[in-house]
C-alpha cells in the first residue's frame, strides 16, 4: 500500500511539472502584415512633422498612440489612470550674448565660428597654431593655459559608420580633446578638412540645439574646456601668435516630454504581477535641413517599425494573454539621449523588482530578409544566460535569422548596443536585449518614409519580439542575471 501511495505521489508530482513547464503556443496568427502596413503609413506620416522631441508633433503623436493601444487592447498604465507618464525635458544652449573676438574683429557665432560644446567660460590670450600636429604632438608645443588651433586630421578615425560626415566633428573631438585638457588648454579650435568642409552644414542644427537632459542635469561630463571649429579658408586667423577674446554664456530651456505607457494583464494569480517589459521609442528628429528636396525626417524604420509591431504584439495579447502582465513602453526622446527610458527606468510605474526582463527594438524594418541583430546576446553585453535562450528559441522555432552578432561586438565601430532604450534597464540590473534590422544609408534621413519598409521583413522581426517576449511571459522561472557583469564601450 505505500508503494502504491509513493507512485501515485510521484506520478501526480511528475504531472504538475510536466504542466508548469508547458504552456499555450503563441498566437502568431493574430499578427497582420496589414496592421503593420496601416499604422506605420499613419504613424509615420508628414501629418506628425517628424515627431521630434519636446514638440507638439510629439504630443500629438503620442495622443495617436494612446488610442490606438486603447484600440489594441492595453489597458492606461501611466500615470493617474492614463496612457502618459510626462517628464521635462531640458535643453541646454549657448546663449545669443555669448561672443568670439580674434584680433579684436568679432565673428558670427554659428557663421563664421561653431561653438562644439555647451559650456560656461571665458578667455582672453593667445592662440598657438598647431597646424597638424596629432595629438601625440600637442605635448611638445608650450600651449598650458593658451588656447590650441589644429588643421584636423582624419588618420586614426575609423570611417565605418553611417552618416560619417555628421558625426566626423564628433570623432575629432574625442581624438584630441583628453590630450588637450590634460595639457591645460583653455579651448581648442579646430581648423576644417575636407570631411569637415562638407560636414559644416550637418553638424550646424546639431550645434545650435545644444545638449538635452532631465531633471535639468546633464549627463556626467569633464568638459570644461570649449571647442570651436573655424573653415580652413580661414586659417590665417589664428596663425601669427593671434589673440583670442571669449565669453561663452549658456541659457537651459524646459520642454515637456511624454512616456505611452500601456499594459495587458496576465492570467496567473501570482505572475501576472510580474512584467516583460516590450520597449520602443516613439520620437524621431522633426524638420531639419533639406535632403533631396525634403525636409521632414518621419523615422519610418527610426521607430515607427517598433512602435507599430508593439500594437500588433498587443492585438495578440488581447486575443490571448499570457500568464505574466506585458508592459508595452513607447519612450519619448530617445533621440535627445535615452531620454524617456532614462525617466521610466528612474521611475517605474510598476515596481521595478517586478520587471522580469525588457525586450526593446530599435529599427526592425530593413535590410535583408534573413539578417538581424540580437543585442546584449553575446558578451560582454549579455546580461542574462536565460533571456537570450529564450530569444534564440523563438527564433529556430520560426523566424531563422542569420545573426549579425558583429553589431554586439565592443569593437564594432558603430557602438550600437549603447544606443537605445534598453541601456537604462540593463544598467540597472534587469535581463535585456535589444532586437534590430541594423543600420541603412536612409538612417536619419527624410527618406526613412513608410513607402521603403520592408514590410515582410517588419513583420518577421515582429514575430520574432512577440514570440520571445511569449516565452518570458510564461515560462515558470524569470530570466536569471548574470553576475558581476560589466558593459564595455
Amino acid at each position: 500500500m505505500i508503494k502504491i501511495k509513493t507512485l501515485i505521489s510521484v506520478f501526480l508530482a511528475f504531472v504538475g511539472f510536466a504542466n508548469a513547464q508547458t504552456y499555450k503556443k503563441p498566437l502568431v496568427s493574430a499578427i497582420k502584415e496589414t496592421d503593420l502596413r496601416t499604422d506605420m503609413f499613419q504613424l509615420a506620416a508628414d501629418q506628425f512633422w517628424g515627431r521630434e522631441a519636446g514638440t507638439l508633433d510629439e504630443l500629438k503623436v503620442s495622443m495617436w498612440l494612446a488610442n490606438k493601444a486603447a484600440e489594441a487592447g492595453m489597458k492606461p498604465a501611466g500615470d493617474n489612470g492614463t496612457f502618459f507618464q510626462f517628464f521635462d525635458m531640458y535643453r541646454h544652449q549657448v546663449a545669443p550674448q555669448s561672443s568670439v573676438k580674434i584680433n579684436g574683429s568679432e565673428l558670427k557665432i554659428w557663421k563664421d565660428i561653431l561653438v562644439a560644446d555647451v559650456v560656461n567660460a571665458a578667455y582672453s590670450g593667445e592662440i598657438i597654431h598647431a597646424g597638424k600636429a596629432e595629438p601625440a604632438d600637442l605635448a611638445k608645443l608650450n600651449i598650458k593655459g593658451k588656447v590650441v588651433a589644429i588643421n584636423v586630421s582624419d588618420k586614426d578615425v575609423a570611417k565605418e559608420m553611417t552618416l560619417f560626415e555628421r558625426r566626423y566633428p564628433g570623432f575629432i573631438r574625442t581624438k584630441y580633446y583628453k590630450t588637450a585638457e590634460n595639457l591645460g588648454v583653455k579651448g581648442i579650435i579646430f581648423i576644417t578638412d575636407d570631411i569637415s568642409e562638407k560636414s559644416w552644414v550637418e553638424v550646424v542644427p546639431q550645434m545650435t540645439r545644444g545638449q538635452y537632459g532631465v531633471e535639468g542635469l546633464r549627463e556626467k561630463v569633464s568638459n570644461t574646456v570649449p571647442v570651436f571649429w573655424i573653415q580652413r579658408a580661414n586659417e590665417n586667423w589664428v596663425k601669427n601668435n593671434a589673440k583670442i577674446d571669449f565669453k561663452l554664456i549658456t541659457e537651459t530651456y524646459k520642454y515637456p516630454s511624454v512616456n505611452i505607457i500601456g499594459k495587458i494583464e496576465g492570467t496567473d494569480p501570482k505572475l501576472k504581477d510580474e512584467y516583460v517589459l516590450v520597449s520602443g521609442h516613439q520620437d524621431h528628429d522633426g524638420i531639419r535641413h533639406p535632403v533631396k528636396n525634403d525636409t521632414i525626417y518621419n523615422g519610418a524604420d527610426d521607430n515607427a517599425s517598433t512602435c507599430v509591431a508593439m500594437l500588433a504584439m498587443a492585438r495578440a495579447y488581447r486575443k490571448q494573454p499570457g500568464k505574466r502582465s506585458i508592459l508595452f513602453v513607447f519612450h519619448g526622446a530617445e533621440e535627445r539621449g535615452l531620454l524617456g527610458s532614462r525617466w521610466h527606468a528612474a521611475h517605474p510605474v510598476v515596481p521595478r523588482e517586478n520587471i522580469v526582463a525588457v525586450l526593446n527594438g530599435d529599427m526592425i524594418g530593413r535590410n535583408n530578409l534573413d539578417e538581424a541583430a540580437l543585442l546584449g546576446g553575446n558578451s560582454p553585453h549579455k546580461n542574462s544566460d536565460d533571456l537570450v535562450r529564450m530569444a534564440e528559441e523563438a527564433n529556430n522555432e520560426s523566424t531563422k535569422f542569420k545573426y549579425l552578432r558583429e553589431w554586439d561586438l565592443p569593437e564594432h565601430p558603430e557602438y550600437f548596443y549603447f544606443r537605445s532604450d534598453h541601456v537604462p534597464y540593463a544598467k540597472l540590473g534587469i535581463p535585456s536585449v535589444f532586437f534590430t534590422s541594423v543600420l541603412h544609408h536612409q538612417y536619419h534621413q527624410p527618406q526613412d518614409e513608410s513607402e521603403n519598409i520592408n514590410y515582410k521583413k517588419l513583420y518577421k522581426m515582429t514575430e520574432w519580439m512577440y514570440r520571445t517576449s511569449w516565452k518570458v511571459a510564461n515560462e515558470p522561472e524569470r530570466p536569471k542575471l548574470l553576475p558581476n557583469v560589466k558593459f564595455e564601450r
